[in-house]
């Protein structure tokens, strides 16, 4: 089960962090998606859980941050300089070993940039 919470609504230029607690078992990746209105669904980047590689999108390379705390089953997505293209539903997703897609999902955590 993934649960996303810190969602919310910020300006041009600030910062938000949401997080994704995670529980029953364990999985080789963590990635965060997002969709905005009328659009599809695009990754925003993975964290791979042991190791700690990460992937960004290009868009929001540099500004987003992929972290997590397995004392506390949860992980990060730290969003720096965020602009309006960045307003969607975030949501993370697991993929429970390297050949497998993302198999569990959270229900999402709302993100909104006002310009």
């Amino acid at each position: 089960q993934l649960v996303e919470s810190g969602g919310g609504l910020v300006e041009t230029g600030a910062s938000l962090r949401i997080s994704c607690v995670f529980s029953g078992g364990t999985f080789y990746k963590v990635a965060w998606f997002r969709q905005a209105p009328q659009k599809g669904r695009e990754l925003v980047g993975y964290m791979v859980w042991r190791g700690g590689y990460t992937y960004y999108r290009d868009s929001v390379l540099g500004r987003f941050d992929i972290s997590g705390d397995n004392a506390k089953n949860t992980v990060y997505l730290k969003m720096n300089n965020l602009k309006p293209d960045d307003t969607a539903v975030y949501y993370c997703a697991t993929a429970s070993n390297v050949a497998s897609d993302y198999d569990s999902w959270g229900r999402g955590t709302q993100v909104t940039v006002s310009s």
